[in-house]
């Protein structure tokens, strides 16, 4: 057959590779030296076979790694279920809660499954660190940090944030012990006992966990699996009641991974504004995602309303317990705070990490962590459709999970202990509530690969939930 027609045939050929999953999405195809070798044809018609299989999205290339089978869409239906709105009261924290933390459970259904190699940002992370701490030298072990955190490490999260759209001064960052910490600072700085805080909900139980440390009040304010906070509802939520806080994830919010629209970030520092509001943005999530990453809401902020949050943990390593905090008018009293309750943060940890931003490898990480992400949860949502009874879920475009709507009569909290029989730990929709509610809804992490013994724990959930 003429040469012309060599390059339908490896066309077909490999659609019928990938129909038949020889390769699987996000799997690598054989490199173009082996098809040519393989199928007995040219390089140039290789490449023309899989420039038309890319210009259909069934193939990515990927510099220096070859063509990879493209992740595809999976239809599916967005989780209904919508928080009532209560009146404000405290909050309890979980016991269930403290037992999935104790497995270190947050983000895996398999805790203890270990396996895979150590991803190349985290090596090239180590010898930053290893480097900075041999730098070490005369008596800098006898000295503390300053309070605000190391000058070098606040200049290349200026300089990263900067790229967001927020230009921002180092001396207006505080390092923290993460994102927790900084939420702390944030609401000890803010707040005072008795005082009522709005949070998303589903929202995030970290920071009800604080809530509850610091004995102020919650209300709960809707939140939509693809929006996040509804604003009309925060609205309805300030005119009813005295409002001193509000906390936001306006970047892939957890669980749902929703991203807020700017006619709602708009709106919301709006309100803020007219209600005399503090903002504390949750931005942990921001560099997890899997297209362009979004301004911080912090990026709007004329009248120095938002406190920003943020750390190194969902985008690269939960050991580090680096974070950092913008505080707005809050500022000053934060730095006192950070002084009382941490006196300092690790010298060479900042040092580390400051080298590993600034030699270009933090960015490097980023775009590869960003394509596994996004496979993985292409993967999980694939798997979910599979399940034998209609389940929706958010389809996030960041983030690390997903939230999963069953059926009505599905009792999640009823199935945990049922589940860690099986080895199996879930995170049951109530925690995602200060009320209880949601408790037909789960949190799926695609943190982690979808390896064999992952997928065969996630499809161990079904006989479990559904009784079949």
């Amino acid at each position: 057959m003429a040469e012309g027609f060599r390059y339908q045939q490896l066309e077909a050929w490999l659609l019928q590779g990938i129909a038949d999953r020889r390769w699987r999405q996000g799997e690598r195809l054989p490199s173009i030296r082996t098809l040519c070798r393989e199928q007995a044809v040219s390089k140039a018609t290789v490449q023309h076979a899989l420039q038309r299989l890319e210009a259909r999205g069934l193939v990515e290339a990927r510099p220096k790694a070859g063509y990879f089978v493209a992740p595809q869409p999976v239809a599916v239906q967005q989780p209904l279920a919508r928080a009532r709105i209560e009146a404000p009261r405290p909050v309890t924290a979980s016991d269930l809660l403290l037992d999935i933390m104790g497995r270190s459970a947050a983000f895996d259904l398999l805790p203890d499954h270990q396996g895979g190699e150590i991803p190349p940002g985290i090596v090239a992370l180590n010898r930053s660190i290893g480097r900075s701490l041999r730098r070490q030298s005369g008596d800098d072990f006898q000295y503390y940090d300053q309070p605000a955190g190391d000058n070098g490490l606040r200049e290349q999260l200026a300089l990263h944030v900067s790229r967001r759209g927020w230009k921002v001064d180092p001396d207006q960052l505080c390092v923290t012990s993460g994102c927790q910490h900084a939420l702390f600072l944030a609401l000890m700085a803010c707040c005072r006992r008795g005082d009522v805080v709005a949070v998303e909900s589903p929202g995030f139980y970290g920071v009800m966990q604080l809530i509850e440390q610091l004995d102020l009040q919650i209300v709960e304010v809707p939140a939509s699996s693809d929006k996040g906070m509804d604003i009309d509802a925060l609205e309805e939520v300030l005119q009813r009641w005295e409002v001193t806080a509000c906390v936001v994830s306006p970047a892939f919010a957890t669980p749902s991974g929703a991203m807020m629209p700017d006619t709602a970030k708009k709106r919301l520092l709006d309100l803020a504004e007219q209600y005399d509001l503090a903002v504390i943005e949750d931005d942990i999530y921001a560099d997890t995602a899997f297209e362009a990453v979004p301004d911080p809401l912090k990026a709007l902020d004329a009248d120095n309303r938002v406190i920003l949050c943020s750390s190194f943990s969902k985008c690269l390593s939960r050991d580090l317990r680096l974070g950092w905090v913008s505080g707005a008018r809050w500022h000053a009293r934060i730095l006192h705070l950070k002084l009382v309750t941490q006196l300092a943060s690790s010298r060479y940890l900042q040092q580390g990490v400051a080298d590993f931003m600034e030699d270009g490898s933090f960015a490097a990480h980023l775009r590869r962590q960003r394509n596994q992400l996004r496979e993985r949860r292409d993967r999980l949502l694939a798997l979910l459709q599979a399940w034998p009874e209609v389940v929706r879920a958010s389809d996030p475009r960041g983030g690390l999970a997903v939230w999963v709507e069953l059926p009505e009569h599905v009792d999640t909290l009823a199935i945990y202990s049922d589940a860690l029989e099986q080895g199996v730990v879930i995170t049951p929709g109530p925690l995602f509530s200060a009320s209880g509610q949601f408790r037909n809804c789960l949190r799926i992490s695609f943190a982690h690969p979808w390896e064999k013994a992952r997928v065969g724990a996630l499809n161990r959930l079904p006989a479990l939930l559904f009784g079949s």
